[in-house]
C-alpha cells in the first residue's frame, strides 16, 4: 500500500481543514517547500497536493507551489483542487502534476472529466470520490449531490477510471479512525478498483489494517502535522513492506 502525505494550501500556507470547513483552518506551516522536502527526507515517494484556494474559486491558483515541488523534489504529485478546465489540466502538468484528481467536475462536467480520461490515460486521471453518508459530496465539499457513492464509482470504471480517491466527509481531519466498513463495501462492489483511502487516519496501526482490506494506497494529513503519526514510523513501514 503507497503512503501518500497530503499538503493543502491557502494563500500559499500548508493548512488542514476539519471535515472540509474553511473556518476550521489551522496553519501548520508557512513554506510547503520544506514539508515536501522533510517527507521525501523519510522515503516518501508520494504526494497529494490539494488547493484549496482553487476549490474555491473553481480554477487552478496555487500552481506556483506545484512546480516548486516538482522540480526541487522527486515526489510524485497527485494534484486536485478547482480543476475545471481544459486550460486548468494542461497547467497541473506542465507544472509538474504525475496524476490529477478530478471531484466536482466528474460530477458537474461528465463529458470533460470523461475525455480527459480517454486523452490523458487512467494513470493519470483520479475520480475524487469524495462522501458524505454514502452521497457524493462537491465543491469543496461546500455542496451535497443526489449521486449515490458507490453506482458513482461503477459507472466510471466503465469509463476507464482506475483510480479512485474516497474521503468520507464526516472523518477528515478528526482524528476519529477511517471508514474502515466503507472502504471494504467499495472494495466489494466495485471491483479492480485501485482504491486510495483518504480522511480519519489517526495512528499508526490504522496502516495494516487498511492494507489487509485491499487499498492501493492512503492518504494521511492531519495526524502527521498532529504529530500522531511520525515521519519515522511511515520510514519503516516503506522500508519493511
Amino acid at each position: 500500500m503507497r503512503i501518500i502525505p497530503a499538503i493543502d494550501i491557502i494563500d500559499g500556507k500548508c493548512v488542514r481543514l476539519s471535515k472540509g470547513d474553511y473556518d476550521t483552518k489551522i496553519i501548520y506551516n508557512e513554506n510547503p517547500l520544506e514539508v515536501a522536502k522533510s517527507f521525501e527526507a523519510h522515503g516518501i515517494e508520494y504526494l497529494h497536493l490539494v488547493d484549496l484556494d482553487g476549490a474555491k474559486s473553481s480554477k487552478i491558483v496555487n500552481y506556483k507551489i506545484l512546480e516548486q515541488i516538482a522540480n526541487q523534489t522527486s515526489l510524485k504529485i497527485d494534484f486536485g483542487g478547482g480543476l475545471k478546465s481544459d486550460d486548468d489540466l494542461r497547467i497541473a502538468f506542465e507544472s509538474g502534476a504525475n496524476q490529477i484528481t478530478g471531484g466536482s467536475i466528474a460530477v458537474k462536467n461528465r463529458a470533460i472529466f470523461e475525455k480527459w480520461i480517454s486523452e490523458y490515460g487512467s494513470d493519470k486521471i483520479i475520480l475524487g470520490a469524495d462522501a458524505k453518508e454514502e452521497k457524493i459530496a462537491v465543491s469543496g465539499w461546500l455542496e451535497d449531490s443526489n449521486e449515490d457513492l458507490i453506482p458513482f464509482i461503477q459507472d466510471y470504471q466503465t469509463k476507464g477510471i482506475q483510480y479512485v480517491i474516497c474521503t468520507d466527509i464526516a472523518k477528515d481531519g478528526m482524528l476519529e479512525g477511517p471508514s474502515f466498513d466503507l472502504y471494504g463495501k467499495i472494495l466489494e462492489e466495485a471491483k479492480g478498483v485501485k482504491l486510495i483511502a483518504s480522511g480519519g487516519i489517526s495512528t499508526f496501526d490504522e496502516l495494516p489494517k487498511l492494507a489487509e482490506l485491499g487499498c492501493e494506497g492512503t492518504i494521511i494529513g492531519k495526524a502527521i502535522y498532529e504529530g500522531r503519526i511520525t515521519l519515522k514510523q511511515l520510514e519503516n513501514y516503506i522500508l519493511n513492506k
